[in-house]
């Protein structure tokens, strides 16, 4: 197998165009497809601003800058992604989506092609069995932003070979990232862990524990986070939780992966966090405010 040279990215979405850019930024050719002009446009644009960004924090190179757009290819063509040597999936969580994405790429592409999905909950391994290639097939899960934050999980799955498992570790590190290995388990290392955590934050809330605002700076002030929990669930998204805590609930059957009724009921009311402009926080005033959610 040669070496990885030439990158595919499935999907310009917050994650889609972090991947994006930081593969580019380290050099490599990069391809990156989306459904139509409108998700590309909006995932370029914000590709440009965040090298800006980094530009004048003196943390790149303005050359640097440049080097990293013009290594950047932006199409809405499927077929497109065909002479990459490593297409890395970034699409909704949705199994049936992503198979049928990987069954149409499957067929394009050359044998040697990597596949990779950016799965933060879903199993490779029902993945790479829609393929002809489940031996060429593994996670590479990101974390949001993903230019700054320096992990990826690396998954392997049951079928997974040997040297696609060491050609991908290489290729993280070669982005600068520091890769950590995860067996192929719904929500691997970090979010394992992560989302009960998250979850018993908002059934402390509906408990009545405490506010929203306290239960944050707890966690904050008494032991060391950036930020609180019910501010990071709107961070990540409200309605993005759920379906990857549902999806782990599917999995593990156990009660601490279940998404409460509130967070459910925020769901469905709209309140999705920063995207929607309203979650456990009112983003319309500076700072946040703490929603009456009526508990």
């Amino acid at each position: 197998m040669s070496e990885i040279s030439r990158v595919g990215v499935l999907g310009c979405g917050l994650m889609g165009s972090g991947i994006a850019q930081t593969a580019a930024t380290a050099g490599f050719p990069t391809v990156v497809r989306d459904v139509d002009a409108g998700p590309l446009s909006k995932g370029q644009s914000a590709i440009r601003k965040s090298l800006d960004k980094l530009v004048e924090k003196a943390k790149l190179d303005p050359a640097a800058r440049e080097s990293a757009l013009e290594c950047l290819t932006f199409t809405t063509e499927l077929g497109a992604l065909a002479g990459c040597d490593l297409i890395v999936e970034a699409v909704t969580e949705d199994l049936r989506l992503k198979n049928e994405l990987w069954r149409t790429l499957d067929a394009a592409c050359a044998s040697p092609t990597i596949f990779a999905s950016n799965t933060s909950s879903l199993s490779i391994g029902d993945m790479a069995a829609a393929t002809a290639r489940p031996d060429r097939f593994i996670g590479l899960h990101f974390f949001n932003p993903v230019p700054l934050m320096p992990l990826v999980e690396v998954v392997r799955a049951v079928t997974t070979s040997r040297e696609v498992f060491e050609h991908t570790m290489t290729f993280a590190r070669r982005l600068g990232k520091e890769p950590i290995v995860a067996r192929d388990r719904s929500g691997f290392v970090v979010n394992r862990l992560l989302v009960p955590y998250l979850l018993d934050a908002v059934r402390a809330l509906e408990q009545g524990v405490a506010s929203a605002g306290d239960l944050d700076r707890g966690m904050q002030l008494g032991c060391g986070h950036p930020m609180g929990p019910l501010t990071l669930l709107d961070f990540v998204g409200l309605d993005t939780t759920v379906r990857i805590a549902d999806i782990m609930f599917d999995e593990y059957r156990e009660a601490r992966f279940a998404p409460p009724p509130l967070l459910r009921r925020m769901v469905a009311s709209g309140l999705h966090g920063r995207k929607s402009g309203r979650g456990f926080y009112d983003y319309a005033s500076q700072p946040p405010t703490p929603i009456d959610l009526g508990l």
